[in-house]
């Protein structure tokens, strides 16, 4: 088994590594360790995409995550899941001009994407997105909606801390940059709101 020891290092950092390392694997088992609960949870998010096992223990103030790969692991997942698009919301408004219609554009968008016949494979919240997935939020139903149909929601962990708004995230999970990244990446088509 081979092993990466991400312990000290912030995020993405752990991540990136992780993600270098498994693409370099045929296959196999592999011991990642972090030391903190933000490293373990982004890098648990990054297997889980990848269509990956793993378990997570924690030992001496230390989490270890290991990590199986067979030979088609990460291939077959990504092209089961890259033809739905990526949807990338950078404001709580719809749209450009009057706010007060920005925000009923935005409410009216989301309960029609609850009702369309495709749904995104991924939702990312970023900047005065995330003020959409907080409690609160006149949207909050139809994304916890979105959610429950098994669109991924992601919102930008930094982005929750310039608003001071994290302790009130009341839908989806707390993402990264890199995570972002690799999810717009992936995506045969990606739409910015």
């Amino acid at each position: 088994m081979k092993k990466l020891d991400c312990s000290g290092l912030a995020c993405p950092k752990p991540v990136i590594m992780t993600k270098k390392e498994l693409e370099a694997m045929e296959s196999g088992e592999l011991e990642v360790i972090v030391d903190n609960d933000a490293a373990k949870e982004n890098v648990s998010k990054l297997i889980k995409s990848m269509g990956l096992n793993y378990e997570v223990f924690e030992k001496e103030k230390l989490f270890h995550i290991i990590i199986k790969k067979d030979k088609l692991g990460c291939e077959c997942y990504i092209e089961q899941n890259s033809e739905r698009p990526v949807i990338l919301v950078g404001s709580d408004k719809f749209g450009l001009g009057d706010d007060k219609l920005g925000a009923a554009l935005m409410k009216s968008y989301l309960y029609a994407l609850t009702e369309a016949e495709i749904k995104p494979k991924t939702m990312l919240f970023v900047n005065g997105g995330v003020k959409l997935v907080i409690e609160g939020s006149e949207v909050l139903e139809s994304i916890k909606t979105l959610e429950e149909m098994g669109v991924e929601i992601f919102a930008c962990g930094t982005c929750l801390d310039f608003y001071n708004i994290k302790d009130k995230l009341s839908v989806g999970s707390i993402t990264n940059m890199y995570t972002i990244v690799e999810k717009m990446n992936s995506a045969s088509n990606t739409i910015k709101l």
